[in-house]
C-alpha cells in the first residue's frame, strides 16, 4: 500500500465512520509500520545521504530538515501505537484521533520524499562525481546481492525448521493473549 493510498483509505473510508473493526486498525497499523520501514531503510539513506555528507556541505540545511519530516513520521506511528495499546478505536472521537495521526505520519513521508526529489537529488547530481556515482552503484549491487543471498539460506532452514517440529493446535484462550503489536515494542 502507498502512502496515497492509505491517504484516501483514511479520506474516503475511516473518516466516516464512528467506530473501526479490529482488523482496520491493526491493518492501517501495519501498513503504517510497513511503509516507515520501507522509507528508513532506502537506499536514500543507506548509500547517497552519507556520499551528499562526505562531499559537500551544499545540504547541511536541508539534511536535518528531512531527518526532521522521518522524526515527525515516527512519532506519528508511535502516537498509533501508544493509543491502541489495548483500546479499541470505537467512537468517533477515537477514529478522528486514530486518522488524524496516520495523516500526519502520511503527510511527513510524502513531505520529505517530494523535498529529497526537488532539492536533494539536483545537489547530488551537481557535487557527486561520475566515479563515486560508480561506487555507490557497487555498494548498492553488493547490497542487494547479500540480501538476495540471505534470503536462499534463511528459507530452507526456516522450512526445515518447520518439518522438524509439529506444534499443537492453539486454543482460543491463547490467541487471547496476542499482542499484535508486540512487533512494535521489541523495536
Amino acid at each position: 500500500m502507498s502512502l496515497q493510498t492509505l491517504q484516501k483509505l483514511l479520506q474516503s473510508n475511516f473518516l466516516t465512520q464512528t467506530a473501526l473493526t479490529q482488523g482496520q486498525v491493526n491493518h492501517t497499523f501495519h501498513a503504517v509500520q510497513r511503509l516507515y520501514d520501507t522509507c528508513r531503510w532506502r537506499k536514500i539513506e543507506m548509500f547517497l545521504i552519507p556520499a551528499i555528507r562526505r562531499t559537500t556541505h551544499d545540504a547541511d540545511q536541508l539534511l536535518p530538515d528531512l531527518d526532521c519530516l522521518s522524526q515527525a513520521a515516527a512519532k506519528s506511528m508511535e502516537a498509533l501505537s501508544d493509543g491502541l495499546g489495548g483500546t479499541m478505536v470505537d467512537c468517533e472521537a477515537k477514529v478522528a484521533n486514530f486518522c488524524a495521526c496516520v495523516e500526519t505520519f502520511c503527510s511527513a513521508l510524502l513531505k520529505r520524499l517530494e523535498r529529497e526529489e526537488k532539492e536533494l537529488f539536483p545537489v547530488a547530481r551537481a557535487v557527486i562525481s561520475g566515479e563515486t556515482w560508480f561506487s555507490l552503484a557497487n555498494q548498492m549491487l553488493a547490497h542487494d546481492a547479500h540480501r538476495q543471498e540471505s534470503k536462499a539460506t534463511a528459507a530452507p532452514a526456516a522450512a526445515a525448521g518447520k518439518r522438524g517440529r509439529a506444534r499443537a493446535p492453539r486454543t482460543e484462550v491463547e490467541h487471547l493473549h496476542d499482542d499484535p503489536f508486540s512487533a512494535v515494542y521489541a523495536h
